[in-house]
């Protein structure tokens, strides 16, 4: 549940109440001004992640591969299968005997779920990066209907937890290091993709710890007390 997307499936709902992937929240938290404007008939998306998403081991990791580099030592990875100082890796999970991840397939499976709409094609390729804290992603999508550029700009600008960091010629555009510390979801290169009918293109930044995991939690958390479904002490 993304509570700026679907906030009536926790008020519909007992029981546990389940964060959504962390690449999975902000991409929806982007696209959710689209869909309910145009519909979204099908997404292309590539994530660029941090190794935070792994956990502290893969934070430590990264720092001690950069500094033994630095210093022309080898490295032996530990957390993942390769070395992710200066490098980066499309595997995120196990892989399914579809040939996606596991990764790859929660993006599929979750952003149909909370957009309530199981005919949206979804096709994505999860990419670990050496980035501390914050998750990039492409997104390519076509709508159902016709929008445009500006206003997705306009609908973004005014989406509750969205930043348009769009003014390439100046190099303003999302980066992690923005996005880190933020609960914002910061997107920006918004962009007619003229290969597709009705294609539009963009890069969605958010701290993977923050609106990915934590603050999520936490807004699910204030909605609930909010309407009075949840006892606090």
């Amino acid at each position: 549940m993304v509570p700026e997307v679907n906030p009536h499936a926790a008020l519909e709902h007992r029981g546990i109440i389940a964060n959504p992937n962390c690449s999975t929240i902000q991409m929806v938290v982007a696209l959710n001004p689209i869909q309910k404007e145009a519909g979204i008939k099908r997404i292309v998306v590539t994530t660029f992640q941090a190794v935070s998403g792994t956990g502290m081991r893969a934070v430590a990791e990264l720092r001690s591969q950069v500094h033994s580099l630095s210093h022309g030592q080898q490295v032996t990875p530990q957390v993942y299968p390769h070395q992710i100082a200066f490098n980066c890796f499309p595997h995120i999970g196990a892989f399914l005997e579809n040939g996606f991840s596991e990764e790859e397939m929660k993006m599929v499976n979750e952003t149909r779920k909370i957009f309530e709409d199981p005919d949206i094609a979804v096709c994505a390729t999860t990419v670990r990066v050496p980035v501390y804290h914050g998750h990039s992603e492409s997104v390519n999508i076509e709508t159902r209907r016709p929008i445009s550029v500006e206003e997705v700009r306009r609908l973004l600008s005014q989406a509750p937890g969205v930043r348009v960091i769009d003014e390439p010629s100046q190099a303003r555009y999302p980066v992690p290091l923005e996005a880190a510390g933020q609960d914002d979801t910061l997107v920006g290169r918004i962009r007619v993709d003229p290969s597709a009918e009705n294609g539009l293109a963009m890069w969605v930044v958010a701290d993977n710890i923050r609106k990915g995991a934590a603050t999520n939690a936490v807004q699910i958390a204030e909605l609930l007390v909010e309407r009075n479904r949840l006892s606090v002490s």
